[in-house]
């Protein structure tokens, strides 16, 4: 991607901007080609529609959009049209976009899951075929299968064989050259090995029956093999990209344009990355804050759930701060820029994450630290068998020495890890825990410390009623008619009483106070803020309603999950340390540990502070599995030896996650601890098996006693025997 071009108009509105979502196909000054991602589609007639109304535009030479991905296609010169024409024209129109800053990072992702796709298509399909023309073999007794017909069926095997190995199996020797280039023997080379390997000498008992690989061939396993390793690594490659899709997702949430206040009281719609320090911003109802800034005039509530973890709407008048991302709830606010870009609140909390990202705990898989020192041996072993052979009867010297490599290839090896995790994750997802990293189980069972997050995750996103009361009138009879009123407004706090809607006349809703409306009688009623309802508000109260000196005053609180208390008695049976950090306030946070008996707790904790205590427990010696759900989370969960988002958290939080808890089912937690640690016992069974049958096999390989085809049998018997061992955790 090149640079933008020079001296671009000033009405551009700063064009250096478009350099992350732009290209120059005629070079500096000319056409541009810029991509942008479009919301409020609902059928292919909206790109028509999108297309005819921006080819209307001086300087636009063409516009395509994708009615599938909703991605637009613009080329245009920006010297001639500002961009923030091309926002107004797209919104006049009824349609939102957003610059696609992640269109080449996702074409390189497109291209990786396209080849990985025709790779994993070519081996199942071929296999499936290979397997079809080596089952006469199997099942036809001594003699009925004519030597001619055997020839055939063998040849198309061969010839459907090739494809595999030519394509499909690309990534593993690919991978087995970088290993061996930097000096090391990971578990691509004896895969690579052992793939090479057996085609090599079943195509030489193919060619030469009589020869010295004899006339037995394996193009039926080999090709299993490659299949079922590649369907392992596209699971692993969606779990990736789904990552990065969840990162890019974060760009988008800002608004698609700011309305940007002039001195001269006019007003402009501009890009966000065009807001300067200093600049006046209007933010009406409904939108979100383009950047960090302060309240110069309005007031009304912001909902910063994902930013700061505050279970509920916070009011916000002359004066106080406001942060990117947040929603703006109701009322129209005036905003005076401070922080724009990169200097955000939001983008510092991205940075926060990436950063724990980098220190992540490097976990060294079982399969991994075994890799090197089992190829050693197995080369090592093949080397000695024919060297050795070559002075006892160099016609069986590469038979023995291909029956070793064939016997010992790591088929059961290197299932046993993917099919336990691959099983135990099948039946965490039936449990309502998806795991984005399958190696998470191994991690969980060195898990001491569990952290949860409060709001969100130990709590649900609703309020509760927890009591109310009243002064000289019936405290039940006012919250009656406090429901009625509350059914008509919008708010959370509202919301949270809501019942039955009443008779109400010259309803109004005040930004930032509450709502008010009058009764049969004449008779002005309010519902909010306790000091809008009363001169004398009672401290206790978070809501209040009344008229004169009538008042009801209300307590507002976060409801535990329903299986909250469950779940941590069970991680507290596991002999697990139990840990509650939270940013929101003390009060709030002490009640729910109360609740839950949870004695370890920390409030108004900031990311930052977060991170830290993470990493002060971390020295300690305790391995951390970390709950939560917020954007503030995410730089804690990355840091976190295990991670887990509840499934309807922030995106950014579930990027970073080993898993996501879609059931919001807090049993599922406890749940996955025990069956992690039964999936280390099936692998250890799995690497067990394979030990054995390795010892047992070997030898006989070694002395001339267990032929090609016999050394092909026990490879296959034994990957079977590890993936129905892995399927006892389906119980």
């Amino acid at each position: 991607m090149s640079a933008p071009p020079p001296g671009l108009d000033a009405a551009d509105a700063d064009a250096r901007q478009l350099a992350p979502f732009t290209t120059w196909p005629d070079g500096p000054g000319g056409v541009a080609l810029s991509q942008f991602q479009v919301a409020g589609m609902h059928c292919a007639a909206c790109s028509g529609l999108i297309e005819s109304a921006l080819l209307k535009l001086p300087g636009v030479r063409s516009a395509s959009v994708n009615p599938v991905s909703a991605r637009l296609a613009l080329q245009w010169r920006p010297s001639e049209l500002a961009l923030a024409d091309v926002m107004a024209t797209l919104q006049a129109a009824g349609y939102r976009a957003t610059p696609d800053v992640a269109a080449p990072a996702r074409e390189l992702r497109r291209q990786e899951k396209r080849r990985a796709l025709w790779r994993l298509f070519v081996a199942g399909f071929l296999m499936m075929q290979v397997m079809m023309l080596a089952t006469p073999a199997y099942v036809a007794a001594a003699g009925e299968l004519a030597p001619d017909l055997d020839r055939l069926l063998r040849w198309g095997s061969w010839v459907l064989t090739l494809p595999v190995m030519a394509f499909a199996a690309g990534p593993f020797f690919g991978g087995a050259w970088r290993q061996l280039r930097a000096g090391r023997l990971g578990m691509d080379v004896p895969v690579a090995l052992g793939i090479a390997v057996t085609f090599v000498a079943s195509s030489g008992a193919l060619f030469d029956p009589g020869g010295l690989f004899g006339h037995e061939v394996y193009f039926d396993s080999l090709t299993m093999f490659i299949a079922l390793l590649l369907l392992a690594r596209w699971f692993e490659l969606g779990a990736r990209h789904r990552a990065a899709e969840a990162l890019e997702a974060v760009a988008t949430a800002l608004p698609a344009a700011a309305e940007r206040l002039q001195d001269d009281g006019s007003s402009e719609r501009v890009a966000p990355e065009a807001l300067r320090v200093g600049d006046r911003i209007r933010v009406a109802a409904g939108e979100a804050f383009a950047a960090d800034g302060c309240v110069l005039s309005g007031q009304g509530f912001v909902n910063e759930a994902l930013l700061t973890g505050e279970s509920a709407p916070v009011a916000k008048s002359v004066g106080d701060a406001v942060v990117a991302g947040s929603l703006n709830l109701d009322g129209s606010l005036i905003v005076g820029v401070q922080r724009v870009g990169a200097d955000t609140t939001a983008q510092g909390i991205v940075r926060l994450m990436q950063q724990a990202q980098s220190q992540r705990p490097v976990v060294n898989g079982l399969v991994d630290r075994v890799a090197a020192g089992f190829t050693a041996v197995v080369l090592l072993l093949a080397l000695a068998a024919g060297v050795g052979w070559w002075w006892v009867d160099p016609s069986r010297a590469i038979a023995v020495a291909v029956a070793v490599l064939i016997v010992t290839c790591p088929c059961a090896l290197t299932l046993a890890a993917p099919a336990a995790w691959l099983t135990a994750s099948g039946a965490l997802a039936r449990r309502g825990l998806l795991l984005a990293d399958l190696s998470a189980l191994e991690r969980l069972c060195a898990v001491d410390t569990v952290v949860f997050d409060k709001t969100g995750t130990l709590s649900e996103e609703r309020l509760q009623l927890r009591r109310h009361w009243a002064e000289g009138a019936g405290a039940d009879a006012l919250l009656a008619v406090a429901r009625s009123l509350a059914a008509l407004s919008r708010h959370p706090h509202a919301q949270a009483i809501a019942g039955e809607a009443g008779t109400w006349t010259d309803v109004r809703e005040v930004a930032g106070r509450g709502i008010e409306a009058r009764d049969a009688s004449g008779k002005l009623w309010r519902l909010g803020a306790p000091a809008w309802v009363s001169a004398q508000p009672d401290p206790a109260a978070r809501l209040a309603f009344g008229c004169g000196d009538c008042v009801l005053w209300l307590e507002l609180a976060e409801v535990p999950r329903p299986d909250a208390a469950e779940a941590v008695k069970a991680l507290r049976a596991l002999g697990l340390r139990l840990r509650l950090l939270s940013g929101d306030q003390p009060a709030a946070v002490a009640r729910m540990a109360h609740l839950l008996d949870i004695a370890h707790w920390r409030a108004g904790a900031t990311p930052e502070a977060k991170l830290a205590a993470l990493r002060d427990w971390q020295a300690r010696g305790e391995h951390v599995l970390m709950v939560g759900d917020g954007i503030n989370d995410a730089p804690v969960l990355a840091a976190a030896d295990v991670r887990v988002a509840m499934g309807q958290g922030a995106m950014l939080a579930r990027s970073t996650a080993d898993a996501l808890l879609v059931s919001n089912r807090l049993m599922a937690l406890p749940q996955a601890l025990a069956l992690a640690r039964k999936t280390r016992g099936v692998l250890r069974q799995n690497l067990a098996w394979a030990a054995l049958y390795n010892l047992a096999c070997v030898p006989l390989a070694l002395v001339g006693l267990l032929p090609p085809l016999a050394a092909g049998i026990g490879m296959a018997t034994s990957s079977l025997f590890v993936v129905l061992n892995a399927q006892r955790l389906n119980r």
